[in-house]
């Protein structure tokens, strides 16, 4: 994709990683969050996802526009096939085709690890988030109704499916 490359996350992305998760928990329901999460929380995100692929996406400037990862669905062994998958991207950067490619990133990386199905977690609320899991191959396999609340709004988490 021109204007942009894509590489593993690495230390140096932590300050853009947690702006941008920020900018989603403070104006949005696609992180579940309610309130801004310190910079140590890039260090947590490190962690789950340790050994899983990660994906940074930067423009030729070395700008952070989005980061992406797999981390365990389940810690037991008979789940060690099934990752769950989560990303952000600046808005300004949307509707770019950087989404899919990121996930193609992550899918292209998850196989090498043995990975053969991603679940992704998303608010009722993020209809945008749906909309872009069913057109990249994902289809609805769960929903759980009112299990979560953001701002005094109760919403559903909808649990959606990919085979890679």
């Amino acid at each position: 994709m021109p204007g942009y490359t894509f590489s593993s996350l690495e230390e140096s992305d932590g300050t853009g990683v947690v702006d941008l998760f920020n900018y989603y928990i403070e104006h949005t329901d696609a992180a579940f969050p309610e309130t801004a999460v310190p910079y140590e929380f890039f260090d947590l995100l490190m962690q789950i996802a340790r050994s899983y692929p990660t994906v940074a996406v930067r423009t030729q400037e070395a700008t952070l526009v989005g980061f992406g990862m797999l981390r365990p669905h389940n810690p037991m062994p008979a789940f060690a096939r099934t990752a769950e998958i989560t990303y952000f991207i600046r808005p300004a950067e949307t509707g770019k085709g950087i989404g899919a490619r990121m996930l193609q990133h992550l899918e292209t990386e998850g196989k090498k690890q043995g990975i053969a199905v991603i679940l992704a977690h998303i608010s009722s609320r993020n209809e945008g988030s749906i909309r872009f899991h069913l057109k990249n191959g994902f289809f609805e396999c769960g929903r759980f109704r009112n299990t979560g609340k953001k701002r005094g709004v109760l919403f559903d988490t909808v649990w959606m499916e990919k085979e890679i």
